[in-house]
């Protein structure tokens, strides 16, 4: 690298999220169709003389360890050639079913994939950062079986450019007690089909855990519902919730409804890649 480079770290929602069962290693067997909108964090990565990580934006203050942050984890797990000073403008809520730490990784990886190409091994480098990691480096739609990181591409993306709007309470919910309170029964594996199809049959299995855990995402569900969109469901393990419409309008006027409603809690719009 011999001058700046720029990359956006793609907010990562699940438009179907299938626990099926829990396994012996205390993972979890999915099926997730992953989605990515076309705005997230903001990384940009200037030469230096070694690595070092600098953060900013809305939820910077979220990041406790920058030493320890992903992205540093990221650059250590690829060859990049000479250090990186990487700048994060941390504009995606942490702890929110984002992918935002994952989302961050991803940037890097692609990052490092326009400058020095991407070793055979990455997508096995990436697992070992998150299980959301390698969809993250792809930052396309696509399925997500095992424990999310082994990938298909999906057969038809009719959503592409689908306007989407995001809406989070600012309240963290933390992965590992959402899938400890799943209640263990397997409703079946995730549909067939085209992306707009798959999402519209699928379901989120760890809503209901997660409303339970923290209640306001149930509030957040409520109010997108009322906005007429298509798809209303919550992200990951939450707290952040989608609602999927029709047209650029529909999304504006439901972004300004929700806005006036309930002005405390971050909003983005966006559309889907």
């Amino acid at each position: 690298m011999t001058a700046m480079i720029s990359e956006t770290a793609y907010a990562k929602i699940n438009l179907a999220l299938h626990v099926r069962r829990r396994r012996e290693d205390g993972y979890h067997e999915l099926e997730t169709l992953f989605a990515f909108v076309d705005a997230g964090d903001e990384l940009a990565a200037t030469p230096a003389d070694a690595d070092r990580l600098t953060t900013h934006g809305e939820f910077a203050a979220k990041i406790d360890d920058p030493f320890g942050n992903i992205v540093a984890k990221a650059l250590g797990a690829l060859p990049h050639g000479q250090g990186w000073a990487v700048d994060l403008e941390k504009r995606l809520p942490v702890a929110a079913g984002l992918g935002g730490g994952s989302a961050d990784a991803g940037a890097v990886f692609r990052m490092v994939e326009r400058t020095h190409g991407l070793p055979d091994d990455w997508h096995a480098r990436a697992a070992k950062l998150g299980a959301d990691v390698p969809a993250c480096v792809l930052s396309r739609p696509c399925i997500g079986t095992g424990t999310g990181t082994d990938l298909a591409e999906v057969a038809e993306n009719d959503l592409a450019g689908c306007p989407v709007l995001l809406v989070n309470p600012r309240v963290p919910v933390p992965t590992g007690p959402v899938f400890q309170a799943w209640d263990r029964i397997d409703r079946g594996g995730m549909p067939g089909g085209s992306l707009r199809e798959i999402a519209l049959h699928g379901r989120n299995d760890l809503e209901a855990p997660a409303i339970a855990i923290c209640p306001v995402v149930a509030d957040v569900l409520a109010a997108l519902g009322e906005t007429s969109p298509f798809l209303a469901r919550m992200s990951g393990s939450g707290a952040t919730c989608f609602a999927l419409y029709e047209s650029q309008q529909a999304l504006s006027e439901a972004a300004a409804r929700i806005a006036a409603t309930r002005p405390d809690w971050w909003q983005l719009s966006g559309s889907l890649r």
